[in-house]
C-alpha cells in the first residue's frame, strides 16, 4: 500500500478536525498483520487538551439549557446512523482491534442499543415529587448536569464502551472531552463522526488522541467535573489520585478475574460451550472474561477432557476471515504479557493441557497471535488463578463442594462477574447471594451483559458507580432538591410541623 493512500486523521475540537499542536503523529496498525497501516493519528499534547476543555466548557453553557427531549432526538438520529453503518464500522474495528467480525458487529450493536436506550431517558429523566410535611409547600427533586466530562476508554470495546459513557453524559446535558485508546482510534473517530453528523453542536463533543500527555491533564484540570475511566486497576488508581485534589466525581471500571463454577449436576455440554466462549471470546481480552473455571471433582475429568478438546480445535487467525474463531492479541505488549503469564503458570507447576505458545510463521508471521491455552489442576493460590492476564488463558481448578467453589470465586481482589452451571435452583440462589460480584449469571458464561441493567463490579474492579441502565445517569448528573413554599409566611420546617 502506498504511503500516499494512508489517511492522516485529526483531533476533533470545537466542531473542527484539527492537527495537534505537537506536530506529532502515531500509526495505527492491524494486530493481525502489522504491515497493514490503517491510518495516522494525532499524538496530542497538553495544549490540545486545554483547547478541548475550553471548547467543552464554553459549549456547556448552552447545551445544558437544551431540553433533554431535544438532546435525545439528536441521539436517536445518531443511533439510526450507526445502524446504517454497522457493517463498515465493524470491519474497521476488526482491522484495528483484531477480534472476529461477528464480535465487532456485536460491539457496534451494543453502541446502537445503548444510544437508543439512553436517548429514551430524555423523556424519562424522572425525579421525585413528595408530600411536604407542611401546609402550602411543594417538594420535588430534579437531575442537573455537572459540566465538562473527561471520557477515557480502552481498546477492547472501542465503540461500545464510549457509548456507555458518552451517551448518558450527553442526554444529561454535559459536554465531553474524549480520549480513546491509541490502539483503536479509528472506531472512536467513527463514533464521534456519527454524533457530529446527527447534530451535536460544536464544542459539545471533543476528541483528542494520544497517551499520558493527554490523559493526565484530563484528570487534573479544574474545569473538568467528571472523569469516567475504563482500564486497568493500576492506572485507575492513578486516575483517582490525580482527580482527588479538585474533588471531581470519578467513575472507574477496572480489572476482573472472573469465575465460572461448574457443579456435579451441571449440563456439561452447555458448560463447555459457555467456558469456551467466555474464556476465548475476544481472545480473552474482556474485563468479564471467564479466566477461572472451578469444577466439582465428580465431573472434573470429564469436563477437562471436553474443554481441552474444544479449545485445541479453535481456529485462530485474522478476524476478517469468516473461518476464524479467535483473533490476535491487540498489541505486541499484550501478547508479551500473555506469554509472561504462561511462563509464570508453568513455573508455578500448573499443567498446560493445550496451548502455551505464541503462534508464528505463515499466516501468523505479521501478527500478535497466541494459542488458546488451558491450564489444568491449578491451585487457586497460583498467580495465574488470581491475577488478570487479559488473554486467551484459562485456569481450571478442582473443588469438592459449592461452598469451596464460592470461596475460590471470592478469593481474588476483583469482583466483576461470576457464573454457576447447575440444575439445582437452591444452589443457584445460594451462589447468587454469596458470590460478591457486580454481575452474576446462571447457566451462562461471565460475559453477555445487556445495556438496560447496571454494569460494574465490586472490590478492586470499580469504585461503586455503575454503567448502563438508568444507573448510568447517576454518574453524569447530580440531584437537586427543590422546595416551593406558597403559604406566604415563614415556615420553619420541623419546628412548625403541626401536631395532630
Amino acid at each position: 500500500m502506498a504511503v500516499s493512500s494512508i489517511t492522516t486523521h485529526r483531533n476533533f475540537i470545537n466542531g473542527e478536525w484539527v492537527a495537534s499542536a505537537s506536530g506529532k503523529t502515531f500509526e495505527n496498525r492491524n494486530p493481525a498483520n502489522t504491515d497493514d497501516l490503517i491510518g495516522v493519528f494525532q499524538d496530542s499534547n497538553t495544549a490540545d487538551v486545554d483547547r478541548a476543555i475550553a471548547a467543552a466548557e464554553h459549549a456547556y453553557e448552552d447545551w445544558r439549557l437544551v431540553p433533554a427531549p431535544k438532546r435525545a432526538e439528536i441521539l436517536f438520529r445518531a443511533a439510526a446512523m450507526l445502524v446504517e453503518r454497522k457493517e463498515q464500522f465493524a470491519r474497521d474495528m476488526t482491522r484495528e482491534m483484531g477480534k472476529v467480525l461477528n464480535e465487532t458487529r456485536g460491539d457496534v450493536q451494543e453502541a446502537i442499543d445503548m444510544t437508543y436506550y439512553i436517548a429514551g431517558e430524555g423523556r424519562r429523566m424522572f425525579g421525585q415529587t413528595v408530600p411536604s410535611e407542611l401546609r402550602n409547600k411543594f417538594a420535588m427533586s430534579v437531575r442537573q448536569p455537572l459540566g465538562v466530562c473527561s471520557i477515557i476508554t480502552p481498546w477492547n470495546f472501542p465503540m461500545a464502551i464510549p457509548s456507555w459513557k458518552m451517551i448518558p453524559a450527553l442526554v444529561c446535558g454535559n459536554t465531553i472531552v474524549f480520549k480513546p485508546s491509541s490502539n483503536t482510534p479509528l472506531s472512536a473517530l467513527n463514533f464521534v463522526s456519527v454524533l457530529t453528523e446527527a447534530g451535536i453542536p460544536k464544542g459539545v463533543v471533543n476528541m483528542v488522541t494520544g497517551d499520558a500527555e493527554v490523559g493526565t491533564p484530563m484528570t487534573t484540570d479544574e474545569r473538568v467535573k467528571v472523569v469516567s475511566f475504563t482500564g486497568s486497576t493500576r492506572v485507575g488508581r492513578l486516575v483517582n489520585q490525580a482527580a482527588a485534589p479538585t474533588f471531581k466525581k470519578v467513575h472507574l471500571e477496572m480489572g476482573g478475574k472472573n469465575v465460572v463454577m461448574i457443579m456435579d449436576d451441571a449440563n456439561l455440554e452447555l458448560a463447555v460451550d459457555g467456558c469456551l466462549w467466555g474464556g476465548f471470546g475476544t481472545s480473552g481480552q474482556r474485563c468479564t472474561a471467564a479466566s477461572r473455571v472451578v469444577v466439582h471433582e465428580k465431573v472434573y475429568r470429564k469436563f477437562v477432557d471436553a474443554f481441552v478438546t474444544r479449545a485445541k480445535a479453535l481456529v485462530v487467525g485474522d478476524g476478517l476471515d469468516p473461518k476464524t474463531e479467535m483473533g490476535p492479541s491487540n498489541s505486541d505488549t499484550q501478547l508479551q504479557t500473555v506469554m509472561r503469564y504462561v511462563k509464570i503458570g508453568q513455573d508455578e507447576g500448573a499443567k498446560a493441557a493445550t496451548g502455551g505458545r505464541r503462534l508464528e510463521g505463515g499466516a501468523y508471521a505479521k501478527g500478535h497471535f497466541h494459542e488458546p491455552t488451558v491450564f489444568v489442576d491449578v491451585d487457586a493460590k497460583m498467580r495465574i488463578a488470581r491475577e488478570e492476564i487479559f488473554g486467551p488463558v484459562v485456569s481450571v481448578i478442582p473443588c469438592k463442594s459449592l461452598e469451596e467453589a464460592i470461596a475460590i470465586g471470592n478469593g481474588v481482589e476483583y469482583g466483576l462477574s461470576a457464573s454457576i452451571y447447575t440444575q439445582d435452583i437452591n444452589r443457584a440462589f445460594q451462589a447468587m447471594r454469596d458470590v460478591y460480584t457486580g454481575i452474576f449469571y446462571v447457566n451462562a458464561p461471565t460475559i453477555g451483559a445487556e445495556v438496560h441493567l447496571p454494569f460494574g463490579g465490586t472490590k478492586h474492579t470499580g469504585n461503586g458507580h455503575r454503567e448502563a441502565g438508568i444507573a448510568a445517569l447517576e454518574v453524569f448528573s447530580e440531584w437537586k432538591s427543590v422546595y416551593i413554599d406558597f403559604s406566604g409566611k415563614l415556615q420553619r420546617a420541623q419546628i412548625d410541623v403541626e401536631q395532630v
